[in-house]
């Protein structure tokens, strides 16, 4: 806003009030019947005390104290007349607001003036009907107080009239500083609350980003803006105090400290009991209406009014930037915010955890041109939690499944290096010519030179632009998907490590399913490897990416137990980790790939919209599967994910992750048949761990038996088969087969007399003779 149209707004009120001259002295004849009022209050009890009281008549003394009680009767009416004219002084004001608000909204578009409409016009239309009853009855009751002093005895003005002056100037002096400093409070609460609104749904997003110091310290500059305005706004209230202490209260202790000097100098004691009376029922109480009126809701009329009456020109809605240069906003249609295309995204949650609003991304921008990455040639898509940097411009060839089944190998003349910048400048730069474009909408074909140049693979279905995995020189293997050494992690220093020197590698492809008993460090796996947690010893690595880090959280995507949907559409929920438009047939693809179809088809199609609220635990998971799913991470990481719905949904669901070419799946199975469909299994039980396949399990793990047992129904009854080697490798004696009754509590051989083998290391088919 210019210091023109600043200046101005007085200009305008004037010729607005000057307009209507009718209406003003329709409020000056009624607040004539309040000033009569006012000069009763003080001059009827000091006549009644002169006159009646003070010499024995008291007929005389009750006749004035009749007449002051009249004249507040009529000072009632005319208050209540009043309100009527003051209606007909605020009304227009609100009505050419309105239509200022309206007009400017349908000639420039403003999102804004939705607020205004709604909000500060009626703001407005209060405080300006507010501050004009404040300030007529001060001018009213000054009138009539000063009126009353001056027809009771002229010194009691000498006494009365200059401090209340003093005070009255020096609070008009501190309206426009103090409005000033009302208006940079309230525009610095406003900065700061909408960045906490940002920041604070997207907490686990920043954390997993690593960029907590960077938004810390935008949102401590926040609050430092406004502490020292308030600080500011405080020094000029005190001020406040000190007028209405001067004008109002000061008139008090002079009064009574010029007492007998005034009573020695022809005043009486009527006289100066009415002057009393003036000062602390008239005078004292207007003024503090006054002071607390328009000292705060005259500083925000002003700055209210200057929004709604700036030119149209300003572009005075214009969305305030966030803290950070690498928060993405809502975009402008009113959609769920949709982060831009990135290199340094974060896939914390998936999305998935509850919050008020879709959370902010940390991102970069894509390219230099600003183009939209989707269906151009000589552009590349990316993922917000899902889709990873590459290391060069010149080396963004797909990490998909060619046709013989194996990944195609980097070209060694092309290979990147294992550098953030590389990653970071790979983005903006762009797209080789000879670098074919996504062929569709539900399939995505890279051609990538073989390093032997024979011919290119191509990868029919739906392909993922894979993490690029880091390399240090030519020759070097692809490291794994993701790999774990040493890791040991506890959630306090004196706490027993909930995982310890955990090692494990997965390779391009793999499907793990990781079981054990409910606190074994499932679920704290799968945070280390999101990077939501950081492991006090050893090292986490995606695609050879370390965890945490931009290029490791772009090429995972993690789906909570707890399943987050926002209030958008259907098509909206699904394409929230693609940074780019999603076409309708991959939208449909991946419904009908996790089983989402049929509630689709309840919902009424990709366009319904979805309340959250009226979405089973189930449906909601399966809206968060086909998210994930879509995403263009190659890890994906199920913790418990499935657990609302069937097992025949569930084994949808965790093939349909399986199938994605090139993507590596990790399951924490909420029931065991996932592991039997998985290729690895990991057997966690918070002291030890055990990895291989289902078959090699039931033969070496007791702790994988159990589980197995307690999740298999009752076998029919059977002869008597050994089950188990002579010692397995939790050093537990061969036990007798699952058809063999047992009394649960078996003597284990050459151990501690007492020592019993544990029941659920048997399937027992019945019990010993009466037993049960």
């Amino acid at each position: 806003m210019t210091a023109r149209s600043t200046d101005a707004l007085p200009a305008r009120g004037l010729r607005f009030l000057l307009a209507r001259r009718r209406v003003l002295l329709r409020l000056t004849a009624w607040s004539v019947l309040e000033t009569g009022q006012t000069f009763l209050i003080g001059y009827g009890p000091a006549r009644a005390l002169d006159d009646g009281f003070l010499r024995g008549r008291a007929d005389v003394g009750l006749l004035w104290l009749a007449v002051t009680g009249i004249g507040v009767l009529l000072g009632a009416y005319g208050t209540a007349r009043v309100y009527a004219a003051v209606a007909a002084l605020v009304e227009p004001l609100r009505d050419r607001l309105v239509e200022r608000v309206v007009a400017r909204g349908v000639r420039t578009g403003d999102a804004g003036c939705l607020s205004g409409l709604t909000q500060q016009v009626e703001i407005a239309r209060d405080t300006f009907a507010g501050l004009v009853m404040v300030s007529r009855s001060f001018v009213v009751t000054a009138v009539g107080a000063l009126a009353g002093l001056f027809a009771l005895a002229p010194p009691l003005l000498l006494v009365v009239g200059p401090p209340l002056a003093v005070g009255v100037a020096l609070f008009a002096a501190t309206l426009r500083p103090l409005a000033r400093r009302q208006e940079t409070f309230l525009l610095a609460d406003e900065a700061l609350a909408g960045d906490l609104g940002t920041v604070c749904p997207g907490l686990r997003d920043i954390t997993a980003a690593g960029a907590e110091a960077h938004i810390a310290a935008d949102t401590g500059e926040r609050v430092e803006t406004e502490l020292r305005a308030a600080r500011a706004l405080a020094h000029w209230g005190v001020l406040r105090v000190v007028s209405l202490t001067i004008g109002g209260q000061l008139p008090i202790v002079l009064l009574l400290a010029a007492a007998p000097w005034l009573l020695s100098h022809g005043v009486t004691a009527g006289a100066l009991v009415g002057a009393l009376a003036y000062v602390t029922q008239s005078l004292l109480p207007a003024l503090r209406n006054l002071i607390h009126g328009l000292g705060t809701s005259g500083s925000r009329l002003t700055v209210v009014l200057r929004r709604l009456t700036r030119p149209d020109t300003a572009d005075a809605h214009t969305p305030r930037t966030a803290p950070s240069s690498h928060l993405a906003k809502s975009e402008a249609d009113g959609n769920p915010p949709r982060p831009a295309a990135a290199a340094h995204p974060t896939d914390t949650a998936d999305a998935d955890t509850p919050r008020t609003a879709p959370s902010p991304r940390i991102t970069k921008s894509h390219a230099a041109d600003g183009t939209t990455p989707h269906g151009a040639a000589n552009t590349h898509p990316t993922n917000t939690g899902g889709d990873p940097p590459y290391a060069s411009a010149n080396a963004r060839a797909s990490n998909t499944t060619g046709v013989d089944g194996n990944p195609p190998q980097p070209n060694p003349s092309t290979r990147p290096t294992n550098t953030t910048d590389d990653a970071d400048d790979a983005v903006g730069a762009p797209r080789p010519a000879d670098e074919p474009a996504p062929a569709g909408a539900a399939t995505r074909r890279t051609d990538a030179p073989r390093p032997d140049g024979s011919g290119s693979p191509a990868q029919a279905g739906r392909g993922l632009p894979l993490t690029r995995p880091a390399h240090n020189g030519p020759g070097e293997e692809t490291p794994p998907a993701l790999s774990l050494a040493s890791v040991t992690f506890a959630y306090g220093p004196a706490s027993t490590p909930v995982v310890q020197d955990l090692d494990l590698a997965l390779p391009h492809g793999a499907h793990l399913a990781v079981v054990g008993p409910s606190g074994a460090g499932k679920s704290t796996l799968t945070a280390l490897v999101a990077g939501l947690l950081t492991p006090s010893r050893g090292t986490v690595r995606v695609g050879g990416h370390p965890v945490p880090g931009p290029e490791a959280a772009a090429g995972r995507v993690l789906i909570p137990q707890e399943a987050y949907v926002f209030g958008g559409t259907l098509a909206e929920n699904l394409a929230y980790l693609r940074p780019d438009p999603v076409p309708e047939e991959e939208l449909l693809a991946a419904a009908e790939a996790v089983g989402l179809a049929p509630l689709a088809g309840r919902l009424g199609g990709l366009g319904a919209r979805v309340d959250p609220t009226a979405l089973s635990a189930g449906e909601r998971q399966l809206v968060a599967l086909a998210r994930a799913w879509l995403s263009y991470a190659p890890l994906a990481l199920l913790d418990e994910a499935t657990c609302h719905l069937d097992p025949e949904t569930e084994e949808r669901a965790e093939r349909a992750f399986a199938a994605r070419p090139g993507g590596t799946l990790v399951v924490v199975a909420h029931r065991i048949s996932s592991a039997r469909r998985a290729g690895r299994v990991l057997v966690m039980d918070g002291r030890s761990t055990a990895y291989g396949s289902h078959e090699e399990l039931m033969r070496s793990c007791a702790l994988y038996r159990d589980l197995v047992g307690s999740w298999a129904p009752a076998p029919a009854r059977r002869g008597s088969e050994p089950a188990l080697a002579l010692r397995d490798a939790y050093r537990v004696d061969a036990v007798a087969g699952p058809g063999l009754a047992g009394d649960g509590r078996h003597v284990v051989a050459h151990r501690p007399v007492g020592q019993v083998q544990a029941p659920g290391d048997l399937r027992d088919g019945g019990t010993l003779g009466r037993e049960g």
